[in-house]
């Protein structure tokens, strides 16, 4: 069996972030950062802190910690915020619905982004080429 060459799983790593960083800011950090006053007064406050503190800690999991993903700066603590964003938004916003494609949405990104949360950026990443690790 051939063995994968040393830049395999950073590469995979790159596309992972790319993937999950991109699609989350363009599908979700844009709106909020756009749409942000519109969506204030009806947005879910599942924990208890105020719809508008809440849209405040999403618009930074969907368009800042998205793209510092894709960038792969901060990626371990920057994936950790989303990934507390989209468990709070599964355990207690969406999971009435689990047979709902948006159900499945959240869980295929709490996925990725807890992968990111324990590998890191990897080799391609800011992180590696700023401190040297990933």
């Amino acid at each position: 069996m051939a063995q994968a060459s040393g830049n395999s799983g950073a590469f995979g790593l790159l596309l992972l972030r790319m993937a999950l960083g991109i699609n989350l800011f363009v599908h979700h950090g844009i709106e909020k950062l756009t749409h942000f006053h519109q969506m204030a007064a009806h947005f879910p406050d599942p924990i208890h802190i105020g719809s508008h503190a809440s849209l405040i800690y999403a618009m930074i999991s969907d368009s800042i910690c998205s793209l510092l993903v894709t960038l792969g700066l901060g990626t371990r603590f920057a994936a950790l915020i989303i990934a507390v964003n989209l468990g709070v938004a599964f355990w207690l916003v969406h999971h009435h619905s689990f047979a709902s494609g948006h159900t499945e949405l959240v869980l295929v990104y709490l996925g990725g982004f807890l992968a990111l949360v324990f590998t890191g950026g990897g080799a391609f990443s800011l992180d590696m080429k700023l401190w040297g690790r990933s």
